[in-house]
C-alpha cells in the first residue's frame, strides 16, 4: 500500500483536528451561558475546557503532521494555490484570535462567584455577550475556510 491510498482517511483526520483545535473557543461562550451566571460549568463545558487546556499541543502537532503528509502526497505545488494560502491565513488569524482574545476572556467569565454583586453580574453579562460575538466571527471564518477548501476559487 502506498501513502496516497490513505489520503481520504488522512484528509478526514486533518479536518477533524483542524476544527478541534479552536472548537472549544467557539463553543465555550455558549456553554457558559447555559450554566447560569453563578453555577459551575456543566459536563460539556468542562470537556471543552479540558480540551482547550490539555489538548491544544497534541492536536496542533497532529494537524501539522497530517498537513505535511498531505503536501507530501499532493506535491509542493499545492502550496502555491491562492485559495489555500488565503485559507491558511484565515485559519492562523482564527487561532490567534482564539488564543489571545477568546481564551483570556473565557477565563474571566469562569471567575464569576455565586455571591457576586449586581454590578459584577452585569459586567459578567456584558463580557459573556462580547465573547459570543467573538465566537460568531470565528464561526464565520470557519465557514469561509470551508468554502475556500471546497470551491477552490480562482483568483
Amino acid at each position: 500500500m502506498t501513502l496516497a491510498q490513505f489520503f481520504p482517511l488522512l484528509l478526514v483526520v486533518h479536518i477533524v483536528l483542524a476544527v478541534s483545535l479552536f472548537l472549544p473557543s467557539v463553543l465555550l461562550p455558549f456553554g457558559l451561558r447555559s450554566r447560569g451566571r453563578s453555577g459551575p460549568p456543566g459536563r460539556f463545558s468542562r470537556l471543552l475546557l479540558w480540551l482547550q487546556s490539555n489538548g491544544s499541543i497534541v492536536i496542533g502537532a497532529g494537524l501539522a503532521v497530517t498537513g505535511a503528509l498531505m503536501v507530501l502526497i499532493l506535491g509542493p505545488q499545492l502550496l502555491t494555490q491562492p485559495w489555500l494560502l488565503l485559507a491558511l491565513v484565515i485559519y492562523a488569524t482564527n487561532l490567534v484570535l482564539a488564543f489571545f482574545v477568546q481564551r483570556p476572556g473565557l477565563r474571566r467569565l469562569l471567575g464569576m462567584r455565586a455571591d457576586a454583586s449586581d454590578e459584577e453580574r452585569e459586567r459578567w453579562r456584558i463580557r459573556a455577550r462580547r465573547q459570543r460575538y467573538v465566537s460568531y466571527v470565528m464561526a464565520g471564518a470557519v465557514g469561509l475556510i470551508a468554502f475556500l477548501m471546497s470551491a477552490k476559487p480562482e483568483f
